[in-house]
C-alpha cells in the first residue's frame, strides 16, 4: 500500500508533529502525532510516541485498542497526575488497516482523519476534540491528548466526549488523510477544498497540501503535517 508524508515547519521554532508506520502480521498502522508546544523536549516526545501508538495498534490490529494501550501507559506514569507538571503532550490520530477487517481509525485531540474515495468524495472520519466542539470556544484549546491522565469518564463528563473516539473506514478502496490542524486550518480558513490537493501519487499529494497549508496561513504558520495512503478495499489482501 502506498503512502507518504510530507512537513513544513512554518513559523515555529521546532517542528513537533510526526508520522509513523508499522506493519505486523499484514495489519498496517498509520499514525500522526501533533506536538504541543514547541521545544526540544516536545519534539523527541512526539516522535517516540507516534512510533510507539503505530506498533501497538499494529500488534492489536485496531486502531482504538493500540491508541488506547499507549494512552493508558502514558497516563499511569505518575507525573502525569499533577497538573503543574511540565510533560510532553499530543494530539493523535491513528489509522488501521488489516486482512478481513474494516479500516478502524481512533484519535485524541484534533489532528484529523479523511477519507478520498474514488468518486472524489472526501469525507472526514474525526470529531475535533478542542474547545470550539465543546462550547463553541477557541480551537486553540484541545479538550483531550495522548499524555493526559484522565479517563474517558472523566473527560466525558467535563467535555461531553470521551477520551478516545473511534470510527470505521469505507468498505471500498479510498485514500487516507492525516492532517494536523496546521494543515487542514489554513485551507478550511480560506474555502479551500482539501480533494483539490489530493490529486498524484501519495508523496506528490502529502507535499501539495502542506504547501497550500502554509501559502494560506496568513501572519502565522504552524507545523504542517499530513501522511497521505493508498488503501485497498475492505478484505483484500494487497
Amino acid at each position: 500500500m502506498a503512502h507518504a508524508s510530507a512537513q513544513l515547519i512554518g513559523d515555529r521554532s521546532h517542528q513537533c508533529d510526526a508520522t509513523a508506520t508499522y506493519t505486523h502480521n499484514g495489519a498496517r498502522a498509520y499514525v500522526l502525532c501533533d506536538g504541543i508546544g514547541s521545544n526540544d523536549a516536545v519534539r523527541a516526545w512526539t516522535l517516540t510516541a507516534a512510533r510507539r501508538v503505530a506498533r501497538a495498534a499494529a500488534r492489536h490490529a485496531d486502531a482504538e485498542t493500540g491508541l488506547r494501550a499507549v494512552y493508558d501507559s502514558y497516563a499511569a506514569e505518575p507525573e502525569r497526575s499533577d497538573q503543574y507538571a511540565d510533560v510532553p503532550n499530543a494530539c493523535a490520530a491513528v489509522a488501521v488497516t488489516a486482512p478481513g477487517k474494516p479500516l478502524t481509525i481512533a484519535w485524541c485531540g484534533d489532528v484529523r482523519a479523511y477519507v478520498l474515495t474514488p468518486s472524489g468524495t472526501l469525507q472526514c472520519l474525526t470529531a475535533d476534540h478542542n474547545m470550539r466542539r465543546v462550547f463553541r470556544g477557541s480551537r486553540n484549546l484541545v479538550t483531550s491528548h495522548l499524555g493526559a491522565a484522565e479517563s474517558d469518564d472523566q473527560r466525558k463528563a467535563r467535555y461531553g466526549h470521551p477520551a478516545i473516539e473511534t470510527a470505521t473506514g469505507p468498505a471500498k478502496a479510498c485514500r487516507l488523510l492525516l492532517a494536523s490542524d496546521g494543515a487542514y486550518e489554513p485551507l478550511e480558513d480560506s474555502a479551500r477544498n482539501l480533494a483539490n490537493y489530493l490529486d498524484g501519487n501519495p508523496k506528490q499529494a502529502a507535499t501539495d497540501v502542506v504547501t497550500a497549508a502554509v501559502e494560506h496561513a496568513g501572519s502565522y504558520a504552524d507545523n504542517a503535517t499530513v501522511l497521505v495512503a493508498d488503501l485497498p478495499a475492505a478484505g483484500s489482501r494487497e
